[in-house]
């Protein structure tokens, strides 16, 4: 379980890092933007696939998704950063969603590892 939640820490973290640098390319010269984020990030299984091989509930980000949006096409995109990404991203504010994506980032990584630090100070039975 520690291992499952420092891979989610990384994966979340390397995400967070890209966003940052700005985007995805071939040298930090050249940075790409993804068109969706999540669904087009490494984080997904499914990205850069034109079919879904991978069933959304196999990745890390299908806890974070509200129970009542688990059936959408694009689940992740669902996940409230205040308000969804789905959401954000219909206004067609790029800037704004990557912030709220940023923040949800920063807030989610520091949860994942607090949980991780409290697991590691329990005793072993």
């Amino acid at each position: 379980m520690g291992d499952d939640l420092r891979d989610n820490i990384a994966q979340l973290n390397l995400q967070r890092d890209i966003l940052r640098d700005g985007g995805y390319g071939g040298s930090v010269q050249t940075p790409s933007k993804v068109d969706l984020l999540f669904q087009d990030s490494i984080i997904c299984l499914n990205a850069a696939k034109t079919v879904r091989r991978h069933p959304c509930r196999d990745c890390l980000l299908w806890e974070f998704v509200p129970h009542e949006h688990l059936e959408e096409d694009i689940p992740c995109h669902h996940i409230p950063l205040g308000e969804s990404i789905a959401h954000l991203e219909s206004k067609g504010d790029r800037d704004s969603t990557e912030q709220a994506l940023l923040a949800w980032l920063d807030r989610t990584i520091l949860q994942l590892e607090d949980e991780l630090s409290r697991r590691n100070m329990r005793p072993s039975v």
